[in-house]
């Protein structure tokens, strides 16, 4: 059984910078103990996003210029940064909120062997939540989980929200 772990969006955007909170920042110390005390395969999504940002769908709905392509926002936290050096990771880049290419990923990961998944990073209630979701669709059979304690959300109340959605989706809810 080959364990991976999913670290998504830990970027300075959603950390500290244009959609930054007070609980993204509570979380990264966490994160990068995770990421320091995991053995196996780590893939780190990277929320991705150009100029024209405004003029996308995404853009119109949440009209805050985030994880522009080749700007600070964009880049993965030093903290998680520095946990990932010395370890087997991957990143992906998404245009969107859950990824077909981290669902690719898995499945020539799962071609050689069964897979384990579990799932930190920002928000909980976006991007984890429509990853975890993708992921569950796709391999229902793995094991899926989310570590909440290493997940803020844009509010705890939808922070706590997805969580639920998550836990009624069968996908473990740990580290509560």
């Amino acid at each position: 059984m080959r364990k991976i772990l999913i670290v998504v969006d830990m970027q300075n955007d959603f950390i500290d910078g244009a959609l930054g909170t007070k609980e993204a920042v509570g979380i990264v110390d966490r994160v990068a103990a995770k990421i320091a005390g995991f053995d196996g395969r780590i893939l780190a999504t990277l929320d991705t996003h150009h100029e024209d940002y405004l003029e996308t769908a995404e853009g119109k709905k949440l009209p805050v210029p985030h994880c522009i392509s080749g700007t600070r926002g964009w880049l993965l936290h030093e903290k998680v940064l520095y946990a990932l050096s010395d370890k087997d990771y991957k990143t992906i880049e998404k245009p969107t909120f859950g990824s077909t290419a981290l669902v690719e990923e898995l499945r020539r990961l799962r071609e050689k062997e069964e897979i384990a998944v579990e799932m930190v990073g920002l928000c909980t209630d976006i991007c984890v939540v429509s990853n975890a979701l993708l992921l569950k669709a796709y391999f229902p059979e793995a094991g899926i989980s989310v570590d909440a304690s290493c997940c803020a959300g844009v509010t705890p109340e939808t922070h706590t929200a997805a969580l639920e959605t998550m836990k009624m989706c069968q996908i473990d809810i740990i580290g509560g």
